[in-house]
């Protein structure tokens, strides 16, 4: 009588996380990892392994930065985690002030930003990290939107010295890109569109709007670009792809990356258009789902956008 093995399910890019920081903390010494209850469920083979570096601060997200930073000025690089809205707006002081300011790194791990985690209501969602940690002189931010570029992120952030956010979000996308701080290019609008009457169009697509807006990029005959890092830009790339229209596609603040882009493409006349999270409060609960519909980042609600704002370059009004 035969027998098939069922294949193990992929863990999510949150569980991930706590695998990969295992095993980080059996390869490395100079590790430690800080959290505030949450996600303390995937680390349990590390804290039995490592009780000395697998830190639990309890509910007290300043205090966990504040260790944090601790251990970053006696040589140990540390893993800073807990969801996003308690981590980078909850603990922003201890951020920019026992971290930036002393001048020493680390990696600041957070899950559950924008409406991922809406069924928690408000106080669990975290719309404007992103927008915050890019004020931090030096910050390094991540957007991995699949669990193994979550695993490669981290690696390359913890190998690091300086200080990095690294986004963790579970909505997991089947596009994956590799997780190397280059701007990739996952589709190439055809050159009909760039005639003298409507101009070549690029999306920009940042954390885990990459299959709606490949999809989107489709309906519209658009050029997609997509990476793992969100700041700094690859400047470089961008300008070698970007066209005559560019919109800017990410799962935070509308607009939040749209200066950082527009700076690396000063180097001809452009139009810009940022989509993400909308600054109106969304009072319902609701689904990931429901909100990523409510906020227009579906691949019909990204085409109806920006369908609305791409124009004949013969237009009257532009």
């Amino acid at each position: 009588m035969s027998s098939t093995a069922t294949a193990p399910a992929a863990l999510s890019p949150r569980a991930r996380f706590g695998r990969t920081a295992t095993d980080l903390l059996a390869e490395r010494e100079d590790l430690a990892v800080v959290i505030a209850e949450i996600s303390a469920q995937h680390l349990e083979d590390a804290a039995r392994a490592h009780p000395e570096r697998v830190i639990n601060v309890g509910i007290r997200e300043q205090l966990l930065v504040g260790t944090g930073a601790g251990l970053a000025l006696n040589g140990i690089r540390p893993l800073i985690h807990t969801f996003a809205p308690f981590l980078v707006e909850r603990a922003f002081e201890q951020i920019t002030l026992d971290l930036a300011h002393q001048g020493v790194g680390g990696v600041l791990v957070g899950s559950g930003g924008s409406f991922d985690m809406s069924g928690e209501g408000r106080t669990h969602q975290g719309p404007a990290d992103v927008a915050l940690a890019a004020t931090v002189p030096g910050m390094v931010i991540h957007a991995p939107a699949t669990s193994d570029e979550v695993e490669a992120t981290l690696r390359a952030a913890a190998a690091d010295t300086g200080l990095h956010y690294v986004r963790v979000s579970d909505r997991a996308q089947r596009t994956q890109i590799p997780a190397d701080g280059a701007m990739h290019v996952l589709r190439t609008g055809s050159a009909e569109r760039g005639s003298a009457r409507r101009p070549p169009l690029t999306l920009i697509a940042l954390g885990t709007v990459r299959d709606a807006a490949l999809e989107a990029a489709r309906a519209l005959d658009a050029t997609l670009l997509s990476s793992t890092t969100a700041l700094p830009l690859d400047g470089a790339a961008l300008r070698a792809h970007a066209g005559a229209e560019v919109v800017v596609i990410e799962p935070w603040l509308a607009g939040t990356s749209l200066a950082a882009v527009a700076a690396e493409l000063d180097d001809a006349p452009r139009r810009f258009l940022g989509i993400g999270t909308s600054r109106t409060e969304l009072r319902r609960y609701g689904t990931p789902a429901q909100h990523e519909v409510a906020h227009g980042l579906d691949a019909a609600g990204l085409v109806r956008r920006i369908r609305e704002w791409s124009r004949p370059t013969d237009s009257p009004h532009r």
